[in-house]
């Protein structure tokens, strides 16, 4: 377990699914070895997502997208929420991080935009580690 993982009583804390939860600082240092994770929008009302490379740095992370798109649309002033893992097929090992916060193009060069968003609400999981 990370030095950064959530403890009660020197024991990692679980969620009611028997997860381990991580604390932002550990859940921020998975998402950084990702390359690829999942960025859930509105489209017409109905939820969509979207696979993306990204990019992180402390406040935020970056990823780009045809400045044409439903996406690059959907992060003007929106809050998005994001999602990266690295689990098991049989899903017990593993973990995930997903992040909420809201979004905006950090840049537009031609047909692509970069779209930011803030690193506002960071929550991680782990399974399968030391059980």
């Amino acid at each position: 377990m990370g030095e950064g993982a959530v403890r009660t009583g020197g024991k990692p804390m679980l969620d009611s699914f028997g997860q381990e939860v991580l604390d932002r600082a550990q859940s921020l240092e998975l998402l950084g070895t990702a390359e690829v994770g999942r960025v859930v929008f509105t489209d017409r009302g109905m939820p969509a997502v979207q696979p993306v490379r990204f990019a992180l740095d402390e406040h935020a992370l970056r990823f780009a997208v045809p400045a044409a798109s439903l996406l690059a649309s959907a992060a003007r002033g929106n809050v998005l929420a994001f999602e990266a893992d690295s689990l098991t097929p049989e899903l017990d090992d593993g973990w995930w991080v997903t992040v909420l916060g809201h979004a905006d193009p950090a840049e537009e060069t031609g047909s692509e935009c970069v779209v930011r968003i803030s690193l506002e609400v960071v929550a991680g999981r782990r399974v399968g580690v030391g059980q």
